[in-house]
């Protein structure tokens, strides 16, 4: 004799259970664990954040040089070694500084604002892979850790302005309005970076060995962005290059931002060295890598720390 067992139907009783468990969620504000929030409500928490953001960029510059008996003065002196021997082998051995006026505060106000912008995107490709514990452990948006690593690197060049300034008087650059010029041109380069490192935090969270990359990528921008060499000087010595190399070389976003901080601090550095609507194009720059990084890092929230 034989038993039959009668199953439940499945398909007639799931659905509804599913509808009551959605129910339930929703009526005492339950949302999906580690869900991606709506752009504005992810600029809304990360606003809220603020405070931490500061913070945590505050401690990881004050940690930076901890060890060193020197301390914070590594935060002017790095910068300033580099331009030292950027003078020796350009300016001296390979003759760049023929033709430029004020050859010494030109470089090494091109290696501070370089400095800001390659330190900002170094430290944003391990802005998220770097920091594996944190993202684990705690709920907070992530976009928090690459803008508070490009507000470190904000916070270390105004620590270098000092040095900058103290320079530009000891070469006779006197002291104009002009200087006011820096603060619009900082923001600019701020959101420009802060955008950079956003992109590459989110490349380096599935690709962490883009941080192995990036130091090649870096040095090869810094030789077309006019650090240590005048753009302008050079393209009227090479009328037999293609005609697109001037505008490309002198668009570049890194040779913008040098080349408005120039002109705002140093008085022989005139508007005529800048390419046309100058403003604009770093406007243009800042929007572009600002907003878009911000919204391409946003769209994978949901997957950082994972795997």
């Amino acid at each position: 004799m034989s038993q039959v067992l009668d199953a439940p139907p499945l398909t007639a009783t799931t659905p509804a259970a599913d509808d009551d468990l959605a129910a339930l969620a929703a009526r005492h504000g339950l949302t999906v664990s580690g869900a991606r929030p709506s752009l504005p409500e992810y600029i809304r928490q990360l606003w809220d954040r603020r405070h931490f953001i500061t913070a945590f960029s505050t401690a990881r510059l004050t940690s930076q040089y901890s060890q060193a008996k020197l301390g914070q003065v590594w935060q002017v002196m790095t910068p300033l070694l580099n331009a030292a021997v950027y003078f020796l082998i350009f300016g001296v051995l390979m003759g760049t500084k023929k033709g430029v006026p004020d050859y010494v505060p030109f470089l090494v106000t091109g290696v501070f604002v370089w400095t800001f912008t390659q330190s900002s995107i170094l430290s944003g490709t391990r802005a998220i892979s770097g920091n594996q514990g944190l993202v684990r452990a705690l709920h907070f948006p992530r976009a928090a850790l690459p803008i508070s690593m490009c507000l470190q690197q904000l916070q270390q060049l105004l620590f270098s302005m000092a040095a900058l300034v103290v320079i530009l008087l000891v070469f006779g650059v006197p002291v104009a309005f002009s200087w006011l010029l820096a603060i619009p041109a900082l923001l600019l380069q701020f959101t420009f970076n802060a955008g950079m490192a956003m992109i590459l935090a989110r490349v380096g969270a599935k690709t962490p060995d883009i941080s192995q990359l990036m130091p090649f990528v870096l040095r090869t921008w810094m030789y077309t962005s006019g650090v240590m060499w005048s753009i302008e000087h050079l393209l009227s010595k090479h009328h037999d290059w293609p005609s697109w190399v001037g505008p490309v070389l002198q668009a570049n976003p890194a040779a913008v931002y040098i080349d408005l901080m120039r002109f705002a601090l140093i008085d022989s550095f005139h508007a005529s060295q800048l390419p046309p609507h100058v403003w604009a194009i770093a406007t243009g720059w800042a929007l572009l890598a600002g907003v878009g990084g911000f919204i391409y890092f946003w769209k994978a929230e949901e997957t950082y720390g994972r795997g």
